[in-house]
This record gives C-alpha cells, structure tokens and sequence, in this order.
C-alpha cells in the first residue's frame, strides 16, 4: 500500500513489517542532515502538524539517546525514547525507537522499531528515504492503527517547511 502525503510518498508494507517513507527536499544535504540531528533544529519541524516538540535528551553518538515528548493541541502527549546504533554523517542515521514514559523507560506493549535514514543529494537536492521496521506483525498493525502514514506525511511536510527558512548549515 502506498500514500502520497503532500510531496511525501508513504508506503507501508505489510509482509516486511514495515513503512517506507520517501521525498527529496529542496536543500543541500548539509543543511537536511543537520534538521536532523541538532536538537534545536530537529525541535521545530518534528511531529504532526500542531504539535509541539520538548527534546529532554539528545546525544548523538552510537549508543546515545534522542528523549523528546510531543505535545497536542488537546493536551495529548506521546513521549519517545530513540536509541543510535550507527551514524555516518552525513549520509545515515539508525536507530532504535521505542514508546517512553516520562522517565524514558520502555511502555510494554507499544510497538518497537528499528529506522534506517538515509540522505543522498543530487543536483543541490536531498532525497531522505527512512525505512521503520517493527518488531511484531502486532506492533505494524497497531502503528498504522494509530495513524503514522498521516503523522508522517505532515511532519516531512513541517520539515519542507523549516528547510525553505532555516539558517544554511
């Protein structure tokens, strides 16, 4: 199944457990990857649509953590816990993303993931192809229960956004 959300095509595939996120941003690389990965950037495009980003933790460095809440217009909060394995500026980011209470541990039952994110420029454009892995056929089911093909589209659309207007890297 694939979705095109705004200029962001989402495809989710249910075999692999997984969702494919894909578009190509007008920006340099440098200045995508950094959106990405300096808190203050990363703050101002990250979640839905009129949701706020509170980063708590952020070091990135394998085995260091991304701890951030996202709140909602309606008072709802979601918070997450985001573990590094590998970073290659800047070309890849993986890590392990989980659910979190507001201590940072694990909520059991809520889906696991791994995400790969990749950046490529071509031609002063940057192509960033995420792919999210889930643990279980269950935690897949419930992710997409839960609306991440909307969540996704309209947080890459804050992101197109925050690239037309951001400092050059």
């Amino acid at each position: 199944m694939a979705a095109y959300k705004g200029k962001t095509r989402v495809t989710a595939d249910h075999e692999k457990r997984e969702v494919l996120v894909e578009r190509t941003f007008d920006a340099p690389r440098e200045l995508v990857w950094k959106a990405w990965t300096e808190p203050e950037r990363l703050a101002q495009w990250w979640g839905p649509r009129n949701w706020i980003t509170t980063i708590k933790e952020f070091n990135l460095k394998p085995g260091g953590a991304l701890f951030y809440v996202i709140s909602g217009p309606d008072g709802m909060e979601s918070w997450s816990r985001s573990v590094y394995q590998e970073i290659v500026p800047p070309e890849r980011l993986v890590y392990r993303d989980n659910f979190a209470d507001k201590e940072g541990n694990t909520v059991p039952g809520m889906p696991q993931m791994t995400v790969t994110t990749e950046f490529t420029e071509y031609d002063g454009k940057t192509t960033v192809v995420s792919r999210s892995i889930f643990e279980t056929d269950k935690d897949f089911k419930t992710i997409l229960a839960m609306g991440v093909e909307e969540g996704i589209g309209e947080t890459w659309d804050r992101l197109g956004e925050f690239l037309e207007t951001a400092e050059p890297a």
